[in-house]
């Protein structure tokens, strides 16, 4: 299953927001439970998320999350008995140190599932894996950890607080040494366990040009898709992740000639030599849709 290419953050503790969410055009909604609520408001948002969870159509367009408490906040087992009735799509995992949060989570959804007669494992799992110090060196750990995983994301706002940093950004708007580090890795990391690398927020939210350009820069760097935190960011994202119908048609012919020609390890198309890493990203592209 496709990771979404846009996923929009909702306070769950808004219920306002969440029309203006439904008609934002993105791809997935994360009701959030985590940073965006109050502690106070964290058993009221539990009941405003399920109750937007329950009274969705299906199919569901677009998908719900729920971004849920950290493992160690003790308030995760909360999160997921107020909203497993609901079946979510997935949850987002944040400041999880290693896969092994992962799998202790894997664990959790599966006692939910079956309390609340859901499939067994149809709830993925979408890490924001780049929060702590020691996330930082176990970005490689989540290969073949668990097959909920959906994809890989990170944030430029909680490790730097974290180790102190008083900034996670320069004021012309590029990152530190630090977060260029994790968000890189984070791609690596996706990579190494074949899901989709997806970009973090642009917090500019009034700034269109700012999110375009960086958001192409995402995708030009290997990410699939793009959190927004505002409605008004999602038509670009989804603008800048969507193959433009010529990029569609030049891949599915790279894809074409080399299903024509199995075996080859080189071939030419428009007077340009292919190989595999080109196939590879000709059925990247296909794949985003």
């Amino acid at each position: 299953m496709t990771m979404p290419r846009s996923i929009l953050f909702i306070p769950a503790d808004s219920e306002k927001k969440f029309a203006k969410g439904l008609e934002s055009g993105a791809a997935a909604l994360v009701l959030d439970l985590e940073d965006a609520v109050a502690e106070a408001n964290k058993p009221e948002a539990r009941r405003l998320a399920l109750h937007f969870l329950t009274s969705r159509p299906h199919p569901r367009r677009p998908e719900l999350w729920v971004r849920i408490n950290p493992l160690n906040s003790g308030l995760m087992l909360d999160d997921l008995a107020a909203i497993m009735p609901g079946a979510p799509e997935g949850v987002l995992l944040p400041k999880p140190d290693s896969a092994q949060h992962l799998v202790t989570l894997d664990h959790y959804l599966s006692a939910f599932e079956a309390a609340s007669r859901l499939a067994p494992g149809s709830t993925r799992i979408l890490p924001i894996a780049t929060e702590t110090p020691a996330s930082v060196f176990n970005l490689g750990s989540y290969a073949g950890a668990s097959k909920r995983l959906a994809a890989l994301t990170w944030g430029a706002e909680d490790l730097p607080a974290a180790i102190g940093a008083t900034a996670s950004r320069w004021p012309d708007g590029s990152y530190t040494d630090l977060c260029k580090l994790v968000r890189s890795l984070c791609i690596a990391g996706a990579a190494a366990a074949d899901v989709p690398a997806i970009e973090t927020v642009f917090p500019a939210f009034k700034d269109m040009d700012g999110l375009k350009a960086y958001a192409e820069r995402g995708r030009a760097e290997g990410f699939s898709g793009m959190m927004a935190i505002h409605p008004a960011q999602v038509p670009v994202i989804n603008d800048v992740f969507t193959p433009s119908p010529e990029e569609r048609a030049h891949a599915q012919r790279v894809v074409d000639l080399f299903a024509a020609n199995p075996g080859a390890g080189t071939l030419a198309l428009d007077g340009k030599m292919l190989d595999m890493p080109h196939l590879k990203l000709a059925r990247r592209v296909l794949a985003l849709g």
